[in-house]
């Protein structure tokens, strides 16, 4: 398993790697989003739901409050917000496992707190503060389907840094 981290220098160059991961994700794909808050986990999410083809003119928020969002792209995307779960038996009560195997993405912010109820098979990327208002972004791919598809995401596995306008920076 390739373990890789990428470092994005503004919100924009976030959202345009969630962007990239978005374009990529198929149904019953599961991103987990890790992280201290403020460290871009929603404005990748944003990225992401572009990506799916979400229209550009719904507004992506984080689901704080509701928990859940679904957007409808070229396949549904199931915009988690864990923040405000005690633990893995609110999960449970919820049912949401439903989604995380259904015919859409599930992107899971706060997903730690799903605790043993996480797909053993799935994208953990962990979010970060850097300096000067970076953020560093740990890919780690779990099962053959998300090494595909980091493979696909960064076809020379060496990249440190993300540039929206080159391929490589």
């Amino acid at each position: 398993m390739t373990v890789l981290e990428v470092v994005t220098g503004s919100a924009m160059e976030t959202g345009s790697l969630g962007q990239r991961v978005g374009s990529l994700l198929g149904p019953g794909d599961f991103v987990a989003l890790t992280g201290d808050l403020g460290t871009g986990k929603t404005e990748f999410a944003k990225g992401v739901a572009v990506g799916m083809g979400v229209d550009a003119a719904i507004p992506i928020t984080s689901p704080t409050f509701t928990l859940l969002n679904i957007y409808q792209g070229r396949i549904p995307l199931y915009h988690f917000d864990l923040y405000r779960l005690a633990g893995e038996g609110d999960i449970l009560e919820l049912g949401f496992e439903e989604y995380f195997y259904g015919n859409g993405a599930s992107l899971v912010e706060w997903a730690e707190r799903l605790q043993g109820e996480m797909p053993g098979e799935r994208l953990t990327i962990t979010f970060s503060h850097g300096e000067n208002g970076s953020r560093h972004l740990l890919f780690e791919p779990h099962g053959k389907r998300y090494e595909e598809l980091m493979r696909e995401l960064f076809p020379h596995n060496r990249k440190k840094c993300f540039d929206p306008l080159q391929d490589s920076c």
